[in-house]
């Protein structure tokens, strides 16, 4: 993968990661997606589980995993293909790579339209888009400079921190051991019992309420009913 990478040249390469529903996608959609890869001039790493397409281009390779963070930060990657993950978005973003988005479910498709806000990526309908809308998308974030910029403003703004986040970790990691365990910023909820941990309390109160309220609809439901069953009664006689 790394000679791949580096055999890229000035071309450069496209991430694509599209997570687990790939496999189940039809032999269409991917034929689809490689038929567009197929056609463009940079080298192309593809996270793909399911059957080989038919139309997958000499470009592009296929693994079932790929060290998505670390080729994002490869400076040869020039665009990333993704679902739209939130960890997929975030280290686009920490790497300032570009991003043609094709959500497929859940929060995917508002991360998406986000980063299409922002200037960072192109959003595609994976259930209706052909080869040559990917294939436009794909030559649109590569060579229009201004995704590029926009994506790198959203990386200064994301790295724009008062320190590493390692050095924040060891920080907190040192501050615990300082202060035997910290027990000071420990959660409340520990020093709860069980029966307070599992509400038992509050359900008992609830049950209770619950119960006299049916107890006392039952009793003045009766006292009504005997009532005017007797004065019914008592009518009929007369």
């Amino acid at each position: 993968m790394e000679d791949f990478v580096q055999s890229s040249g000035e071309n450069g390469v496209v991430v694509v990661s599209l997570g687990s529903m790939v496999p189940n996608i039809t032999e269409d959609r991917a034929n689809v997606i490689a038929s567009a890869l197929a056609q463009i001039p940079q080298k192309v790493l593809w996270r793909f589980e399911g059957k080989k397409p038919r139309t997958l281009g000499p470009n592009t390779r296929l693994y079932k995993w790929i060290p998505q963070n670390d080729l994002l930060g490869h400076p040869n990657t020039k665009a990333f293909i993704t679902h739209g993950g939130a960890n997929g978005i975030y280290e686009a973003i920490s790497h300032g790579i570009p991003m043609v988005g094709i959500p497929l479910f859940g929060e995917q498709a508002d991360n998406v339209a986000h980063m299409k806000a922002k200037g960072a990526a192109v959003r595609m309908d994976f259930r209706i888009m052909s080869t040559t809308d990917l294939l436009n998308a794909l030559k649109t974030v590569i060579n229009d400079p201004s995704y590029k910029e926009n994506v790198m403003k959203l990386s200064r703004i994301h790295h724009d921190q008062p320190m590493r986040p390692l050095d924040r970790a060891v920080f907190w990691v040192e501050f615990v051991m300082r202060h035997k365990g910290a027990k000071h910023l420990r959660v409340a909820a520990h020093n709860l019992n069980w029966i307070q941990y599992h509400s038992l309390d509050v359900i008992g109160f609830l049950l209770a309420c619950v119960t006299t309220a049916i107890f006392l609809i039952t009793k003045c439901c009766l006292f009504f009913y005997r009532k005017f069953a007797k004065t019914g009664k008592k009518n009929k006689r007369e």
